[in-house]
């Protein structure tokens, strides 16, 4: 009994269609690499997995899928099945897969079909998905015109590339902002995860908006955690760059807002309020002491007092003085770096001016 099969020519429509992914891999493998409208609901789950695979090797092919019918029967299976096929039902048009398109995900289809409820399986899995996105970057990387968007940290850049119909916010698939004060609340997903997001996001603009420019944040090649793919990293470092220009007393508002403000609302929204407080301000300290050899030691504790004073001003409600350790980072450490890179790379800047001319600029590139 086999169910619709979906081919490679199709993988392109079920990624613009913002797809519903029935993974049925392991929680391990999804954690490593996933789709961004995936949903996971294992046939064989870590551990179960983890001892058909020992089967395997001990005592063959037969043997193993025996043990894994074993192990998935009953109840267990049951309520396997009824996971799938409720997902499926919420998910008219889903499609299911495992990492290869092999016996774990033909034999969920088949057992969803004996429930009454068919949905196509992805010819190839994961792998041939994955394979899919990243030839396309490939693509994209040579046949689409990239313009970098650098600027002093405080710039308001990121928002700015938001704003762009082209704009490619890498900051944001990478869930940090790319500086030693970059994490945030939640963890960044997994390289391929990442990297699956990008693409796709590339895809649906490109989709949107043939045959025009793209606009990136200048950028490290690691942003985080998570590192550019090479391809596209290449192609950044000999691209265009844009300056976006912000008067120094701007850029501090910025970081406030960010970094001081946003950064605690996203801590109370996750956590109790003592525990928010608690994180958010370990969070600064910790982004603080991760720079510290380059502050030099003495600086380095006595921004830390600032800030500590700046933390104590807070619980008042005043967040004025966390301006005193931002400015004098800014001056200090971020201000001197961004001008060595800038010497670098001043050759390839073509445009300076502040948000309102660098939209419009943006805006005529793309006319």
């Amino acid at each position: 009994m086999s169910g619709p099969l979906i081919k490679r020519e199709q993988f392109l429509s079920l990624f613009l269609n913002d797809t519903a992914f029935l993974d049925v891999r392991a929680e391990a493998e999804f954690a490593k690499g996933c789709f961004p409208s995936s949903h996971n609901v294992a046939i064989l789950n870590d551990e179960e997995r983890h001892l058909v695979g020992c089967c395997y090797k001990q005592r063959g092919q037969a043997k193993a899928i025996e043990l894994g019918h074993q192990l998935v029967s009953g109840d267990v299976k049951a309520a396997r099945i009824n996971a799938w096929c409720d997902f499926a039902k919420h998910n008219p048009d889903s499609v299911i897969h495992c990492w290869r398109g092999g016996m774990r995900s033909n034999l969920s289809q088949q057992w969803m079909i004996q429930a009454g409820v068919n949905i196509p399986l992805v010819e190839g899995g994961y792998k041939a998905l994955r394979n899919f996105l990243l030839a396309e970057l490939e693509s994209i990387v040579q046949m689409t015109d990239l313009v970098i968007v650098g600027g002093r940290t405080g710039s308001a850049k990121t928002p700015l590339i938001n704003s762009l119909p082209t704009g490619i916010d890498l900051e944001g698939h990478a869930n940090h902002r790319g500086s030693s004060f970059g994490r945030r609340v939640d963890e960044p997903p997994s390289q391929m995860s990442f990297e699956n997001q990008l693409i796709i996001d590339c895809l649906k603009r490109r989709q949107q908006h043939p045959n025009k420019t793209f606009f990136l944040e200048d950028e490290s090649q690691r942003i985080g955690p998570i590192v550019i793919p090479l391809n596209l990293w290449q192609k950044m470092v000999v691209t265009p760059v844009i300056e976006l220009e912000v008067p120094f007393a701007e850029r501090v508002q910025h970081i406030l807002k960010e970094y001081v403000t946003e950064l605690r609302e996203e801590y109370a929204q996750a956590y109790s309020e003592a525990e928010a407080y608690l994180r958010y301000k370990q969070n600064l300290l910790d982004s603080l002491f991760r720079i510290r050899k380059k502050l030099g030691f003495k600086r380095y504790d006595e921004l830390k007092i600032i800030m500590q004073q700046a933390f104590d001003e807070q619980l008042v409600g005043d967040t004025s003085l966390h301006e005193q350790w931002i400015a004098a980072l800014l001056k200090e450490y971020y201000d001197p770096m961004y001008d060595y890179q800038l010497e670098k790379k001043d050759n390839r800047v073509c445009f300076k001016g502040d948000r309102d001319a660098v939209l419009a600029w943006a805006a005529n590139k793309n006319a």
